[in-house]
Protein backbone atom coordinates (compact mmCIF):
# COMPACT_ATOMS: atom_id res chain seq x y z
CA UNK A 1 0.00 0.00 0.00
CA UNK A 2 1.35 3.44 -0.92
CA UNK A 3 1.19 6.35 1.51
CA UNK A 4 0.59 9.48 -0.59
CA UNK A 5 -0.39 11.76 2.29
CA UNK A 6 3.26 12.49 3.16
CA UNK A 7 4.58 13.49 -0.24
CA UNK A 8 7.11 16.17 0.75
CA UNK A 9 8.77 16.34 -2.65
CA UNK A 10 5.74 17.95 -4.28
CA UNK A 11 5.21 20.56 -1.56
CA UNK A 12 8.84 21.70 -1.64
CA UNK A 13 8.89 22.37 -5.38
CA UNK A 14 5.68 24.37 -5.57
CA UNK A 15 5.83 28.09 -4.99
CA UNK A 16 3.02 30.20 -3.67
CA UNK A 17 2.50 33.56 -5.34
CA UNK A 18 0.18 36.27 -4.18
CA UNK A 19 -2.52 37.33 -6.56
CA UNK A 20 -2.29 40.94 -5.40
CA UNK A 21 0.20 43.64 -6.36
CA UNK A 22 3.80 43.40 -5.15
CA UNK A 23 4.41 44.75 -1.67
CA UNK A 24 7.35 46.83 -2.87
CA UNK A 25 5.03 48.85 -5.08
CA UNK A 26 2.60 49.33 -2.17
CA UNK A 27 5.39 50.70 0.03
CA UNK A 28 6.50 53.12 -2.69
CA UNK A 29 2.98 54.47 -3.06
CA UNK A 30 2.62 54.64 0.72
CA UNK A 31 5.85 56.65 1.04
CA UNK A 32 4.86 59.06 -1.73
CA UNK A 33 1.43 59.65 -0.21
CA UNK A 34 2.91 60.03 3.27
CA UNK A 35 5.43 62.64 2.08
CA UNK A 36 2.70 64.46 0.13
CA UNK A 37 0.30 64.65 3.08
CA UNK A 38 2.89 65.56 5.70
CA UNK A 39 3.10 69.31 4.89
CA UNK A 40 -0.69 69.62 4.86
CA UNK A 41 -1.07 67.85 8.17
CA UNK A 42 1.68 70.02 9.69
CA UNK A 43 -0.18 73.13 8.54
CA UNK A 44 -3.49 71.81 9.86
CA UNK A 45 -1.87 70.87 13.16
CA UNK A 46 -0.26 74.32 13.53
CA UNK A 47 -3.56 76.08 12.78
CA UNK A 48 -5.35 73.90 15.31
CA UNK A 49 -2.73 74.73 17.95
CA UNK A 50 -2.99 78.46 17.20
CA UNK A 51 -6.79 78.42 17.25
CA UNK A 52 -7.38 76.31 20.36
CA UNK A 53 -4.15 77.10 22.23
CA UNK A 54 -3.70 73.42 23.09
CA UNK A 55 -1.97 70.46 21.47
CA UNK A 56 -4.19 68.03 19.56
CA UNK A 57 -4.04 64.39 20.67
CA UNK A 58 -2.60 63.30 17.29
CA UNK A 59 0.57 64.87 16.01
CA UNK A 60 1.13 65.80 12.37
CA UNK A 61 3.23 62.69 11.61
CA UNK A 62 0.61 60.37 13.06
CA UNK A 63 -2.13 62.13 11.10
CA UNK A 64 -0.15 61.88 7.84
CA UNK A 65 0.58 58.21 8.53
CA UNK A 66 -3.12 57.59 9.12
CA UNK A 67 -4.10 59.32 5.89
CA UNK A 68 -1.53 57.32 3.93
CA UNK A 69 -2.89 54.10 5.47
CA UNK A 70 -6.39 55.07 4.29
CA UNK A 71 -5.53 56.33 0.80
CA UNK A 72 -3.00 53.71 -0.37
CA UNK A 73 -5.30 50.64 -0.19
CA UNK A 74 -7.96 52.59 -2.09
CA UNK A 75 -5.54 53.09 -4.96
CA UNK A 76 -4.76 49.38 -5.11
CA UNK A 77 -8.39 48.31 -4.89
CA UNK A 78 -9.41 50.50 -7.84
Amino acid sequence: MTDISNDHGLSQTTTHRRSGPPMREYYVYFAVIFVATLPLTCLTWALTVARRMELPERGPVKAAWSQARIITPRIFSA
